[in-house]
C-alpha cells in the first residue's frame, strides 16, 4: 500500500499543507496582559511539523478576553507579538491560522480589560464557575444582552480581527462557532432567548454565525476562513434539542454558500462529552462544500481509516499534541506517545508547555 494518506500533502485554499495532520486549538493561557510572547512563539516552533497548526483561542476583541491570560488580536502589540510566532511557525516549514474565540457570557469580570464587559445575546447567566487569577474559580454574573447596533459592532470586530491576523502573517483565520462562546451562544436556545431577528427561529439563531462568516469572508478572503462548531455539545451550559441536526445542516448550507474553506467539527465524545450523532456529521458533509477536519480521540489506524472512507480532508490531534510535539514523527513512525501532565494544562510558564522532551 502506498504511503498513508495522513501523510501526505493536502491543497487547502491557497496553500499547500505538508500533511493531513492538524493541531487542534487548546486554550493554554500563556499570555499575561493578553499578549503572546516568546515562550507562545517557542510552543508553536515545537509542533510546526504539523501539516497545520489551529491557535489557541484568541480575542477578537477586549469585551471577548473572559479568560485568565489569554492572548488577543484586537490592540497593537498583540498583533506585533503574533508576528514574532508566525514569523518563527514560517522559518520553520509551518502553516498556522488563528482560532478567534470571543468568550462572550463565559467570561469574569476581573478578567475582562478596563472598559469591557461581558457581552451575550441574552442577559442569561454562565452556570459555571470561571477561573480568575490569583483566586480561582469565581460565579460570573449576567453578561449584557446586545442591542441590534452592539451586534453589528461586534460582527465588524469579528472582521477586524481577522484583517489583523493577515497583518500578523497568520495564514488564516478558523472562527470558534464551538464550545459555547459568542457565536454558539447565538446558535443555541440556551443563551439565546432573543425575539428579534437574531434570535428564535433556526435561521435567526443561526444569523450571527452566517453574518460573521460573511464579513469576516469579504474583508480577507474566503479562502482564509474556516469554522468550528460542535453540534450536540453541553461545554459552558449548552443544549440540544429534536431540532439541532436540522439546525446545523442549514447552517452548513449556508457557510457552504459564501464559500468558507473548511468546516471543523467538535466531537469530544472520547472524553466523555455526548457523541456528535453519525447522521449529523454526514449531513454537514454533504451539505457543505470545503474541506471537512475530522477530530474526536483519533489515533493513527482510525484517522487513515477515516480518511480513506472519505469522511473529512483532515484529522486533528489535540492533548496528543501537548505533550508530544514531534507527535506527527511518533505517528508515522508507531512510537509511544508521552502523556500529558493535566495540572499544567492552565497554569503560567514553561513546564508542561514548552518542556516536554522532543
Amino acid at each position: 500500500m502506498s504511503e498513508d494518506l495522513l501523510f501526505s500533502p493536502y491543497t487547502l485554499g491557497s496553500i499547500t499543507l505538508k500533511n493531513r495532520v492538524v493541531m487542534s486549538p487548546m486554550t493554554r493561557n500563556r499570555s499575561p496582559g493578553n499578549v503572546p510572547g516568546d515562550i507562545v512563539g517557542k510552543y508553536y516552533e515545537q509542533r510546526a511539523a504539523a501539516g497545520l497548526i489551529i491557535t489557541e483561542g484568541t480575542a477578537p476583541s477586549a469585551n471577548g478576553t473572559g479568560y485568565a491570560r489569554i492572548p488577543g488580536i484586537y490592540a497593537p502589540e498583540q498583533v506585533a507579538g503574533w508576528r514574532k510566532v508566525t514569523d518563527r511557525m514560517h522559518a520553520a516549514g509551518g502553516r498556522i491560522f488563528v482560532q478567534l474565540m470571543h468568550t462572550g457570557r463565559a467570561s469574569h469580570p476581573d478578567n475582562l480589560p478596563v472598559g469591557a464587559r461581558a457581552v451575550a445575546p441574552s442577559a442569561i447567566a454562565l452556570p459555571d464557575p470561571v477561573f480568575v487569577d490569583p483566586d480561582g474559580p469565581k460565579p460570573v454574573p449576567a453578561p449584557h444582552a446586545l442591542t441590534k447596533d452592539e451586534i453589528e459592532a461586534t460582527i465588524e470586530e469579528f472582521a477586524q480581527a481577522c484583517a489583523n491576523a493577515i497583518t500578523a502573517g497568520f495564514d488564516g483565520i478558523e472562527l470558534h462557532g464551538a464550545n459555547g462562546y459568542l457565536i454558539e451562544q447565538f446558535l443555541n436556545t440556551a443563551s439565546n432567548t432573543r425575539d428579534d431577528e437574531w434570535g428564535g427561529s433556526i435561521e435567526n439563531r443561526n444569523r450571527f454565525a452566517v453574518e460573521v462568516s460573511k464579513r469576516c469572508a469579504a474583508r480577507v478572503g474566503k479562502d482564509k476562513v474556516g469554522i468550528r462548531l460542535s453540534p450536540f455539545g453541553k461545554f459552558n451550559g449548552m443544549q440540544s434539542d429534536d431540532t439541532t441536526e436540522q439546525q446545523y445542516e442549514d447552517l452548513a448550507k449556508k457557510l457552504s454558500a459564501i464559500g468558507l474553506l473548511y468546516v471543523h467539527i467538535v466531537d469530544h465524545s472520547s472524553m466523555g462529552a455526548p457523541e456528535v450523532k453519525a447522521t449529523t456529521k454526514q449531513k454537514i458533509r454533504a451539505s457543505f462544500q470545503g474541506a471537512y477536519i475530522l477530530s474526536g480521540g483519533y489515533d493513527r489506524a482510525r484517522a487513515e481509516a477515516d480518511l480513506r472512507e472519505k469522511k473529512g480532508e483532515l484529522v486533528a490531534f489535540g492533548r496528543p499534541f501537548l505533550a508530544n510535539p514531534r507527535l506527527v514523527s511518533k505517528l508515522r513512525d508507531n512510537k509511544p506517545l508521552t502523556a500529558p501532565d493535566f495540572p499544567t494544562f492552565y497554569t503560567p510558564g514553561e513546564k508542561g508547555y514548552t518542556d516536554y522532551a522532543e
